[in-house]
């Protein structure tokens, strides 16, 4: 590995791990505090990076300041004087003195920053100056706090970096220059000198020191540019890794879609698939005859059908004598995607078994003796199928519902002894391509846009509290049609109190108000399985005329005689939420209607919920929701298994994401185990990094 070239003077035989506490500038106080922040080597410090940057502009003594241009003056704080106003109102003043000159700095309401300026400390304000009398004033500056004897003579922005009680910013400053000035010559290279210089790339001590202390705003995106690729390659590189090891390595059953068993699982189906429906069956044919384990993403609009594709692929699994489970990440879901099997076969010879966690020990214990000896041939289910007392008699197929609520490592926790299964994941949660691209890059992606023929749009409003009497009138007359409808109650975060009694108050209320005389049915987390289970089938088979839930409905339910939904309190909820509800009422020959009750959303939370009314393409409101609040809030990388990105930002750094993709097949493609030595270090932090989470042991 050839190291690139670096500038300053760094010890190179400096260690790395060397705990905090021991570094120049810290001691055991200080250390304590930098654990705090998760820094417990000089590595660590290295690392990590600062969360913002301020641009301070050119320092000027007082004698040179000019009315109406912006400048920073350095100086000590000499007196400060807090005033009450009245009305809750307050001015505080600091004079701070430069040799025998005088600024006066002025903060209105901001009462808060009397306990920072203390007199005699340094500080460097910034702002627009105005001559007041006979001296100088700076109305509402910014203000850097400077340790005994520093001075801020350097250019280019200043770093903030994160902090904890006891740390103050120019503490952590100083520490992470000396750890930078000490120990950043220390830090391996991880790419050969040519491959720097054709992706235009720092050498790694350069872009420690840049990313600390730019010189400049270009020098700082040269070295974010080095940090963010560096990142996103080895996610991609990883993602790579274990699609071309399941590619070479994986054995999985070889399950042919011939023309004999193409027309007998089609004779099941009274009805027309669609195009996009072919192809995805075929792609899923192609995957399946092919000998290797096929990894698969299946992405759907709501109501587009995957369902259909799913089970064709568990058909031709029981076809060739294997057998084929559904995960479902709620028993809700897993008990619907049963019945949807047990009616859709009910013609046919396959058994299907239910396994989740409400049955009891005597039906578990039957239903697992079923499993293992072969007599099931489709089994659904929960988290449960992944015990470890299930044993399947001839896997062949594991179908995965809503890839977003498990984790990554759950797709390989029904590998047993012999052939690898055959793997599709399914989501009816559309996925933007930038997020598709690193949660689920080592699958190949099947999608469908469109429904069926036949299904009927659904009309959304957005209404003001003064049309609730309307629309309930609405509701009301539809459901003397004889149709059923939801209400939705909202997500209670998980970091809120989870207060049910809401949602027992809004059944109370409409009970007694809008919806009087009609069966009124609840649905909420807080229900067992058995109550949920029974509520649902009350609704299903029209006992119950609205149901009111929370969004524990949100996937998977089929009741095409539900059109009419109400969501209240709107703003809560996600776009992808949103739409997924709304798939809800979109399921059979009547037209839909859904109406949003929103209480004083904030401008976000208006922008997502017009977006929401003007389109029901689930794809586009995707990248809006992906736009408006980022990959944390749709995928989170913590349910999926993946340590979280560091530095990059898949939004903003969609076109390095895309660089750093093709970068990696290209590797991949050229040394498929990364073998060359001159690869050895970028190999090893892919292992590190990535190695548990993708199951990349035996890559290694």
């Amino acid at each position: 590995m050839t190291q690139g070239t670096s500038t300053g003077q760094s010890d190179a035989s400096a260690d790395l791990t060397t705990p905090v506490q021991f570094l120049k500038g810290v001691g055991p106080q200080r250390g304590e505090l930098l654990r705090r922040l998760g820094l417990r080597t000089a590595r660590d410090v290295l690392f990590s990076f600062p969360r913002d940057y301020r641009e301070m502009g050119q320092l000027v003594p007082v004698e040179a300041l000019r009315e109406g241009q912006p400048a920073c003056v350095q100086g000590v704080i000499d007196e400060v004087e807090l005033q009450p106003l009245g009305d809750g109102r307050s001015l505080l003043g600091a004079l701070v003195r430069q040799g025998s000159q005088f600024v006066r700095a002025v903060w209105f309401n901001q009462p808060f920053l009397r306990s920072r300026l203390r007199l005699g400390t340094t500080v460097v304000l910034c702002g627009t100056p105005s001559m007041r009398g006979f001296r100088w004033e700076l109305r509402q500056p910014r203000i850097e706090h400077l340790g005994p004897g520093e001075t801020l003579v350097r250019e280019g922005p200043l770093p903030v970096y994160r902090l904890t009680e006891g740390l103050r910013q120019h503490q952590m400053r100083r520490i992470v220059s000396l750890v930078v000035a000490s120990h950043a010559g220390a830090v391996d290279e991880v790419f050969p000198a040519t491959y720097l210089a054709e992706h235009r790339l720092l050498p790694i001590a350069d872009a420690l020191r840049a990313i600390h202390a730019p010189r400049s705003e270009a020098e700082l995106a040269l070295a974010r540019r080095r940090f963010i690729y560096q990142e996103l390659l080895v996610l991609q590189l990883a993602l790579a890794l274990r699609r071309s090891h399941l590619l070479r390595q994986c054995q999985a059953p070889v399950l042919e879609a011939t023309a004999r068993i193409d027309a007998r699982i089609r004779r099941l189906f009274p009805f027309q698939l669609t195009g996009e429906q072919q192809q995805a069956i075929a792609d899923i044919c192609g995957d399946m005859g092919g000998g290797h384990p096929m990894n698969r993403l299946l992405q759907g609009d709501v109501g587009s059908g995957k369902t259909v594709v799913a089970e064709y692929a568990m058909l031709l699994t029981v076809a060739h004598g294997y057998q084929a489970v559904m995960m479902a990440p709620t028993e809700v879901l897993a008990r619907q995607h049963a019945r949807t099997l047990e009616r859709d076969l009910h013609a046919s010879r396959v058994r299907i078994g239910l396994l989740t966690g409400a049955l009891t020990a005597a039906e578990r214990r039957r239903t697992l003796d079923q499993i293992a000896s072969g007599e099931l041939n489709l089994i659904v289910g929960t988290h449960a199928v992944v015990q470890d007392d299930v044993r399947f008699d001839r896997l062949g197929l594991v179908v995965i519902d809503e890839q977003h609520k498990f984790g990554v490592r759950q797709r390989a926790m029904l590998r047993q002894s012999g052939l690898d299964p055959h793997y599709l994941v399914m989501t009816a949660t559309p996925i933007p391509r930038t997020v598709s691209m690193t949660l689920f890059g080592d699958l190949d992606c099947s999608t469908l846009r469109q429904g069926p023929p036949g299904r009927q749009a659904v009309h959304t409003y957005l209404a003001a509290p003064d049309q609730r009497a309307r629309w309930w009138q609405f509701v009301r007359k539809k459901l003397l049609e004889g149709r059923q409808a939801y209400v939705i109650a909202p997500l209670i975060d998980e970091n809120e109190n989870l207060t049910l009694a809401s949602v027992r108050q809004l059944e109370q209320s409409l009970r007694a108000g809008e919806l009087a005389g009609f069966e009124l049915g609840l649905v909420h987390g807080g229900l067992s399985a058995e109550e949920k289970a029974e509520a649902m089938e009350r609704f299903h088979r029209g006992l119950t005329r609205v149901l009111i839930a929370t969004s524990v409905i949100e996937v998977g339910i089929d009741v095409p005689n539900a059109t009419l939904m109400t969501i209240e309190d709107g703003q809560r909820f996600g776009l992808s939420q949103l739409h997924q509800l709304r798939g809800r009422i979109s399921r059979g020959k009547f037209p839909g209607y859904l109406c949003v009750f929103a209480e004083m959303p904030t401008a976000e939370s208006r922008q997502r919920l017009e977006a929401f009314a003007s389109t029901s393409d689930g794809f586009e409101l995707a990248e809006i929701d992906f736009q408006l609040r980022g990959p944390g809030d749709l995928l989170g990388t913590r349910q999926h298994g993946l340590p979280p990105l560091r530095i990059a930002d898949l939004h903003r750094d969609r076109e390095l994401l895309e660089e750093a993709r093709h970068d990696a097949q290209g590797l991949i493609a050229a040394d498929p185990d990364l073998a060359a030595a001159e690869l050895g270090r970028l190999k090893q932090m892919v292992l590190r990094r990535y190695g548990a989470a993708l199951d990349l042991g035996d890559v290694g």
